[in-house]
């Protein structure tokens, strides 16, 4: 098994869990020297960068974060645009939810020639949309439906399909900016139903929310819209880490 992936696993082993900090490059210039600060001062796991958009090369941006910061980092592609050899890994993304070609297969076929010279970790994912309360850009840009979130059987459904296809992880994703994160009830359930590792992104706001998200099965929980409007919260979102990590050993 691949290096960070083997990680991710491991952590469910050990009882562990992580946090990942998801930056969208359209963004990256709006945050202050300060941040970055943060950043590397909090003790996160892992940076995914992606985006739905993308008007620049994202290499510029990866550089100035290996200068400053130094945890792993993780592509969270929005499309093949946003395809960098000076990451770590990718997370060769499946958008499983949906019934949209492009984003099963259709880009995946066109990056993989490019992917299979580089040295990056591919890491196969299973993207599964949840309806956020909102019309999110991945929607949009997707062109899918998000499924219901009171839909749990479907959802279960879904995340069992990627596993049987061979995906290594489930990521169950209620959109950046969503008024709502994945409802507890399905992270639990989809847990009870599969052996792969479970992220979980999109609208959360606390740390509370965060240790619920875990304690309903999560094993790695992904911020990004609420550091924009607040980096220093990272530091309590990692407090928060740190001390749940601590306590149930």
């Amino acid at each position: 098994m691949s290096n960070y992936l083997n990680k991710i696993y491991k952590s469910i082993s050990d009882n562990k869990k992580k946090l990942a900090l998801l930056i969208d490059p359209e963004k990256f210039n709006n945050l202050s020297h300060n941040s970055l600060k943060i950043i590397k001062k909090s003790k996160i796991d892992y940076i995914f960068i992606g985006g739905s958009l993308i008007s620049e090369p994202i290499d510029n941006i990866i550089s100035i974060l290996r200068k400053t910061i130094d945890v792993p980092i993780i592509l969270f592609p929005g499309s093949i645009f946003q395809i960098s050899n000076k990451v770590d890994a990718i997370l060769f993304l499946s958008l499983i939810s949906g019934r949209n070609p492009d984003y099963l297969i259709g880009q995946h076929v066109i990056a993989a020639p490019y992917l299979k010279k580089t040295n990056l970790e591919i890491i196969p994912t299973g993207y599964i949309l949840i309806d956020g309360k909102n019309t999110s850009s991945v929607q949009y840009i997707s062109n899918t439906t998000p499924i219901p979130s009171d839909k749990i059987e479907i959802i279960i459904a879904t995340a069992i399909a990627g596993e049987m296809l061979g995906l290594k992880l489930i990521y169950l994703e209620s959109g950046s900016g969503a008024k709502t994160h994945v409802p507890y009830e399905v992270v639990k359930k989809v847990k009870e139903n599969i052996n792969i590792p479970i992220i979980v992104g999109g609208g959360i706001k606390s740390p509370d929310e965060m240790i619920k998200l875990f304690d309903a099965g999560a094993n790695v929980v992904v911020i990004s819209t609420i550091f924009e409007k607040n980096s220093s919260i990272l530091i309590e979102f990692s407090k928060s880490l740190s001390d749940y990590n601590r306590n149930i050993l």
